[in-house]
């Protein structure tokens, strides 16, 4: 009898990565109103417009949608088996933009590409940079982005592809930022959000201690990475990352972003839709029982074309652990990454304006 072919997958090792393939990935997820749920229970956000469906009808919204990280993390969470679960680390992002908001009951499904690899300088791993799509059940893009992850090689010696690391934007150009149809920003009401701060209020420069601290648990952030189906070895299993350099299971750097967003609700709050990462590093590895803190700058202010309604701000939000941000950590005094930083993490979101 003739062997059976092996039916476990292990995923893909730096070598069985080609520049050009494409990446077809398995298991589409219907997002429910009981994700959305969750993604609260887990995060603590308080945005109105994905919390509530009187406040995202006021503002032009056919329903509530989920928040735009819930569906990051679902088109995101697709591609794990196929591109990191043998990763080291994942180490950027860049070029992403929301081009539609998603609904309970929409179906997303995830298509990468691959655009870069570099094998890293001790033979051992490699960089490997994708493009990733993630559609819904009518074939409409609503999230493409590009990251890059530290792979681990399955042999050492396995020969170095010709390295090739993809030209990326500094930036995503407001001017192909993507407004979801039939918003009006002057319907927005600042009630719902508690705050009066609205486009005109915030310049370039400006820094935003956003003040409060969470303290993450191991069970919610296993339970939050299991709801967007990220199946990565080094977030779940406690007996192989006891033999780790850390000794414990990493928080998926994903769940603090959404941290970061939560908190920073306080300090602008009505920032009702994330348009576009610019670019992005996960500094430092977290663990449970970490404290994360969060401040913002404002980096730019655009008006966006045709519309009095609405604008955009370009927002470095940067995450902590065991610091709160009063003194805004982001570079040591040697001019590295500033011992407590997580995360810094480039974005555009989008306020209402005032009207006149």
């Amino acid at each position: 009898m003739s062997p059976s072919p092996a039916k476990a997958r292990v995923g893909h090792f730096f070598e069985d990565f080609r520049l050009g393939q494409r990446l077809v990935h398995a298991v589409p997820r219907t997002v429910t109103e009981g994700d959305a749920a969750l993604y609260v229970a887990f995060t603590g956000s308080r945005f109105p417009v994905p919390c509530a469906t009187t406040a995202a009808r006021a503002l032009g919204y056919r329903a509530a949608p989920v928040d735009d990280l819930l569906a990051f993390h679902v088109v995101f969470g697709r591609t794990v088996a196929d591109v990191s679960l043998n990763a080291l680390a994942n180490l950027g992002y860049a070029q992403g933009r929301w081009l539609a908001p998603v609904f309970p009951g929409d179906t997303l499904a995830t298509e990468s590409e691959v655009i870069g690899l570099r094998e890293a300088s001790n033979g051992q791993a490699g960089v490997v940079w994708v493009r990733s799509v993630g559609r819904n059940q009518t074939g409409a893009v609503v999230l493409d982005y590009v990251r890059w992850v530290l792979v681990a090689k399955r042999d050492a010696l396995s020969p170095a592809p010709v390295a090739t690391v993809p030209e990326l934007a500094a930036r995503v150009g407001p001017e192909t930022l993507v407004l979801p149809d039939g918003l009006d920003g002057f319907a927005y009401d600042t009630a719902v959000s508690g705050s009066n701060a609205l486009w005109e209020d915030y310049a370039p420069g400006e820094r935003i201690d956003h003040v409060d601290g969470v303290t993450i648990e191991e069970a919610e952030h296993m339970m939050a990475t299991r709801l967007y189906q990220n199946p990565a070895k080094v977030h779940f299993d406690q007996h192989r990352q006891g033999t780790s350099k850390l000794g414990r299971r990493l928080i998926y750097g994903g769940h603090v972003i959404s941290l970061a967003r939560a908190l920073s609700f306080n300090g602008l709050a009505n920032a009702f839709r994330l348009a576009a990462i610019n670019g992005g590093r996960h500094v430092a590895p977290c663990v449970a029982g970490d404290t994360v803190y969060a401040w913002s700058e404002v980096l730019e202010s655009a008006a966006l074309s045709g519309r009095a309604d609405l604008g955009a701000l370009r927002v470095r939000t940067v995450a902590t652990k065991n610091h709160p941000c009063a003194d805004f950590p982001l570079k040591g005094a040697d001019g590295k990454d500033h011992p407590a930083v997580l995360l810094d993490l480039d974005t555009w979101v989008l306020l209402p304006r005032r009207r006149g």
